[in-house]
């Protein structure tokens, strides 16, 4: 899952949302550089991307892609399904987008200890509003574009545009199918992960 799937479904606190951003920057042992509330959203993270890479549906897929872009399908899927996470907000969420958005932005600017790279990243985030673009498919070759530059081989994702556009009807059916499945496992583990932070 991509940011806005990880913000959704990683808590309503600030600290939740920011520890469901930190776990794309925050890598190896939580030794209690965070606060345990911070330090639970980020293995909420993690365990949302271990559901999904082996789920069944997330497989399926992936296989969609041609056998060429196997390496890249998963960070293709991520940003796809953030994409249709966007474009259908109102069928998984109560509060509107435009506002759940600013909230995130709020909660990021008013941080002044912001991990590595996102320290960078966030100021530019909520001035273009990346979460509330994702709606737009035209959007995600500017985001695919982002992402070419920091891969060794980014040649790799030359043409993959096309390829999710060709891709969209069935990749829109497995992100239905997938993310109520994935809201039930984030709601059963943010119970067991901050029962387990607050020992």
């Amino acid at each position: 899952m991509n940011y806005l799937a990880h913000l959704h479904l990683g808590g309503d606190t600030p600290a939740q949302l920011l520890g469901s951003l930190y776990g794309d920057f925050v890598k190896g042992q939580l030794a209690g550089c965070w606060s345990a509330e911070v330090e639970a959203a980020i293995r909420l993270h993690r365990s949302i991307d271990a559901f999904t890479d082996s789920h069944p549906l997330q497989i399926r897929a992936r296989a969609r892609f041609p056998q060429s872009r196997r390496r890249v399908a998963g960070m293709l899927l991520d940003l796809f399904f953030d994409h249709c996470l966007a474009r259908d907000w109102g069928c998984y969420a109560e509060q509107p987008l435009e506002q759940f958005t600013s909230r995130v932005y709020q909660v990021l600017i008013a941080e002044p200890r912001l991990p590595g790279r996102l320290a960078l990243m966030a100021p530019r985030m909520a001035a273009q509003d990346w979460l509330g673009s994702y709606r737009d498919f035209e959007v995600l070759e500017q985001v695919i574009a982002g992402m070419q530059r920091r891969l060794s081989r980014p040649q790799l994702l030359d043409g993959s545009l096309g390829e999710l556009e060709r891709l969209y009807e069935p990749l829109s059916a497995d992100f239905r199918a997938f993310y109520p499945e994935l809201m039930d496992f984030a709601h059963r583990q943010r119970g067991c992960v901050w029962s387990a932070s607050s020992v």
